[in-house]
């Protein structure tokens, strides 16, 4: 992936998702969500965003 990871406070910018975000999660027991659009990647350390993203799932 270009761009690579960087956190997102360090990342501060408006994108206009013109392609397909996806969000990946790897550890649903840590606070790291990998959030993806085209070419771009950043990492965010946001629990209670984990835990939004599992209850939407069902909490499968």
């Amino acid at each position: 992936m270009g761009g690579g990871a960087a956190s997102a406070a360090a990342r501060p910018r408006t994108i206009s998702a013109q392609e397909p975000l996806v969000a990946y999660v790897e550890d649903h027991r840590s606070d790291r969500v990998t959030l993806m659009i085209g070419e771009d990647e950043v990492v965010v350390r946001d629990r209670d965003l984990v835990t939004r993203l599992l209850a939407a799932m069902g909490g499968k």
